[in-house]
C-alpha cells in the first residue's frame, strides 16, 4: 500500500539483532548471511526494514544502519524501487531540542548512505520528562517539512498518547504515517487494548507490529525442560515457558492442520489482524521461514481459536518500560 509516499509491504523485516552481541550473539562474520537475508527478503516482497540508531553494542552502535545502507545500495534484483528504511530516532536524555532529531536523523542517513525513507520516535518521554518530548516532536514534523524523510512515524505510544501527538501535527499539516508497538499472541495489546488498533483506523494509521514472535516464545523451538537460548533471553523464557503451555499447544495444532510452522501461524496471526509485522531474521532459514508466512491467511474459526488461547493464557511479554497510555 502507499501511504506519504513509502511503500509499506504487507510484513517487514526487523534489523535489532544485527549488531546487538548481548542479546542475539551478533558477530560480524554473519555479514555476508545478513546481506543474503536482505536479498531473499526484497526479491520475496519483502521490502520494510526497521531499525533504529541506538541499534548496535558498544562499538557497533549504529552497525544495523551501516549494514542496511550497505546492502540496499548493492542490491540490484526485483523490488529494489520499494526498499523502505525505517529508522527509529532515540529520545536519548541528551536529546530535547528540535535540532537535535534533525541532526540524529542527518546521521543516520549518512550510515545508510541514503536518505532515511521513515523517522520513528523510537520512544515517548511522556512518563518521565513530558518537557523533552515537544522539542523532539517538533524536530519529527520538521524532518518531513524540510524534505528530509518521506513519512513519520512513533513507537511505543499509547492510544491517549498518539491522539495528542496527531493532533500536534495535524496543525502543522503532517500525517503520522505508521505507530510501532509490541504485537503478538503474547503481548497485551490484542486482549485489552483493542481500542489501539481502532484509533489508528480512524487515523489512517498504518500499526507495525515488532517481536511478533514475543522473542521466539511462540517458535516452538524451546520447552520447559530445555534447550533455552543463551544470554538474556534464558531468564525470560524459563518464566514464562510453564504459563504458555496452552497457547503454544493450540499454534501447534493449527500449525500441523495448515501444514505450516508455529511462527508462520504467530505472523500470520498479525497480519489477520491488520498490522504489519516485522520478524527479525538472522540467517536463511528463518528469513525462509517468515517469508512462508505470506501468500495464505488464517481463517476466522483458526483466528477465534488463537484469540481464545492467548485471552487464557496465565503469562504475557513483559511490555517496554517507555510504553505510552
Amino acid at each position: 500500500m502507499q501511504t506519504s509516499q513509502i511503500y509499506l509491504s504487507t510484513m517487514g523485516c526487523g534489523t535489532w539483532a544485527w549488531g546487538n552481541q548481548l542479546l542475539w550473539g551478533y558477530n560480524e562474520s554473519m555479514n555476508d548471511q545478513l546481506q543474503e537475508v536482505f536479498n531473499l527478503c526484497v526479491s520475496n516482497g519483502v521490502t520494510l526494514f526497521d531499525t533504529g540508531d541506538s541499534y548496535g553494542t558498544g562499538r557497533l552502535n549504529g552497525q544495523s544502519e551501516l549494514l542496511l545502507g550497505r546492502f540496499s545500495q548493492e542490491y540490484q534484483g526485483l523490488g529494489k524501487e520499494n526498499i523502505c528504511i525505517a529508522t527509529k530516532l532515540a529520545a536519548y536524555p541528551w536529546r530535547w531540542s528540535r535540532q537535535s532529531m534533525i541532526r540524529a536523523c542527518k546521521a543516520s542517513a549518512q550510515r545508510l548512505g541514503r536518505n532515511v525513507d521513515l523517522a520513528q520516535m523510537h520512544w515517548s518521554t511522556a512518563n518521565y520528562a513530558p518537557w523533552q518530548e515537544e522539542g523532539l516532536l517538533d524536530g519529527l514534523a520538521d524532518l518531513y517539512e524540510q524534505g528530509l524523510v518521506k513519512g513519520v512515524g512513533l513507537s511505543n505510544y499509547g492510544p491517549k498518547r498518539l491522539q495528542y501527538v496527531h493532533q500536534k501535527f495535524a496543525g502543522r499539516g503532517v500525517p503520522i504515517t505508521t505507530l510501532q508497538v509490541q504485537y503478538s499472541l503474547l503481548s497485551t495489546y490484542p486482549v485489552t487494548q483493542l481500542e489501539l488498533k481502532d484509533v489508528c483506523d480512524a487515523m489512517e494509521i498504518k500499526l507495525i507490529a515488532y517481536s511478533p514472535l514475543a522473542l521466539g516464545l511462540l517458535t516452538g523451538k524451546f520447552s520447559e525442560k530445555g534447550p533455552f537460548p543463551k544470554g538474556i533471553r534464558s531468564l525470560l523464557f524459563r518464566q514464562l515457558l510453564p504459563g504458555v503451555r496452552s497457547l503454544l499447544a493450540c499454534l501447534k495444532e493449527v500449525a500441523e492442520s495448515r501444514n505450516k510452522t508455529m511462527s508462520q501461524v504467530a505472523i500470520n496471526w498479525c497480519i489477520c489482524k491488520g498490522t504489519i509485522p516485522i520478524p527479525g531474521a538472522k540467517n536463511l532459514e528463518q528469513a525462509r521461514e517468515n517469508i512462508g508466512a505470506l501468500g495464505w491467511q488464517l481463517n476466522a474459526s483458526e483466528i477465534a481459536e488463537l484469540d481464545k488461547a492467548a485471552a487464557n493464557t496465565d503469562k504475557k511479554m513483559v511490555q517496554n518500560i517507555f510504553q505510552t497510555k
